[in-house]
């Protein structure tokens, strides 16, 4: 590594949704010639390192967290978020020593920016959405209500503003408007985050995708080639916690519509719900491959997932949870490449319902044509911008 190699600290926090875009974006700087550290959750070092990036986790196992028996209380959140901010002042800031630019993503990163400004580097905060970035309209389904603006201060303002104090630094009074900058990045495609509303000067880089050459299980392909294009069914990160069988109802709503199933087990742990031939479950697979073959994606609604679907050109029933799945729900349905459920708890009627729209041949022609003007290159554009931003130069 020359001397004008850019050493670039990335750092992120949250589930696989938060973590792979940034992990595509390291990939792709290391090809461009940067000398990469990422930091985040323990729970995915083992994703970053067999790719043989340098990984720095940071914080508790966020499905420790998320997948409990009881939902996190607000206190469990007050105490991840002192822990998270109190390790960005230490450990992240003794691993940003000497690098070029930090870029900061994922559940609000507070304490990084504090970290650049005392190395005197460049910092960026990266949004992988349009939601809680705040509007022109104050339309609150793009930001966040006052409430909810709030608990973030409630969580984050002492344990920042403890720190920043020691720095002789002035306190700050709203985080989030701190954190995110005036002109953070939005590592979203254009036709699922229009960024007309936001009133910052957000950087559309298009999202940062994690390319998939891995090939389907020997099982999963002989499931998909012996009939007819199945419905998948997977919600990710979320530990779906209500109908008390996620995986059964979700079966029994395919199936009213002579459907198969494709169960992604994920953090709900879906599995098979009896011994007939027309379901199949699978853990970690390759979704950008597997959804060009179904019939309709059920899922959560996070940003990479809805990415994911869209680009398949695949009709999607979005089941919000929490935060922005709510958003890009009520984007699948504006787009009209899919339905977004009635709410984060469904039940046979509801699903049945919904994926009796989404199986109409019109949403299919009409996933089919969006997915043609879904963007491939923000990894790369990122990528090069950060480049431009520490002064440096790419090998390629």
């Amino acid at each position: 590594m020359g001397a004008m190699t850019m050493r670039v600290l990335l750092s992120t926090f949250g589930s696989r949704g938060d973590v792979q875009p940034v992990l595509a974006l390291a990939l792709r700087l290391r090809e461009l010639g940067a000398d990469v550290l990422l930091s985040l959750p323990p729970d995915f070092t083992d994703m970053v390192e067999a790719r043989e990036i340098p990984a720095l986790p940071i914080g508790p196992s966020v499905r420790s967290f998320v997948g409990g028996e009881k939902p996190p209380t607000l206190d469990d959140a007050r105490a991840i978020a002192a822990t998270l901010v109190e390790a960005r002042f230490t450990t992240l800031a003794a691993a940003a020593e000497g690098r070029d630019v930090i870029l900061a993503a994922g559940l609000m990163p507070a304490g990084l920016r504090e970290v650049a400004a005392n190395l005197g580097i460049p910092y960026v905060y990266a949004a992988y959405q349009v939601f809680g970035l705040p509007t022109r309209s104050g339309n609150n389904d793009y930001g966040l209500p006052p409430a909810a603006a709030e608990a973030v201060n409630g969580m984050y303002r002492e344990p920042l503003n403890t720190r920043r104090s020691k720095l002789g630094l002035p306190p700050v009074d709203d985080v989030r408007a701190h954190v995110f900058t005036d002109r953070p990045w939005l590592a979203c495609d254009p036709v699922l985050c229009p960024t007309d509303d936001i009133a910052l000067d957000v950087v559309q880089t298009g999202a940062w995708i994690l390319p998939d050459e891995r090939p389907l299980p020997p099982g999963l392909e002989a499931f998909l080639d012996a009939g007819e294009p199945p419905v998948y069914v997977g919600f990710g990160s979320m530990p779906m916690r209500a109908p008390a069988d996620p995986a059964h109802v979700a079966v029994e709503a395919a199936r009213a519509h002579g459907r198969r199933v494709v169960l992604g087990s994920g953090w709900a742990d879906l599995t098979v719900v009896d011994d007939r031939d027309d379901c199949f479950a699978v853990g970690e697979v390759n979704q950008q491959e597997l959804f060009t073959r179904v019939a309709a994606v059920v899922h959560h609604g996070g940003a990479g997932t809805t990415t994911t679907a869209a680009r398949a050109g695949a009709p999607q029933v979005v089941v919000p949870q929490m935060g922005d799945q709510p958003y890009f729900a009520s984007r699948v349905a504006a787009l009209g490449v899919g339905v977004a459920h009635d709410g984060p708890v469904f039940g046979l009627d509801s699903l049945s319902g919904a994926l009796g729209a989404v199986l109409d041949p019109e949403t299919g022609r009409r996933a089919a044509e969006v997915a043609g003007r879904i963007r491939s290159d923000g990894v790369d554009a990122a990528a090069r911008m950060l480049f431009e931003l520490a002064g440096k130069e790419p090998v390629g």
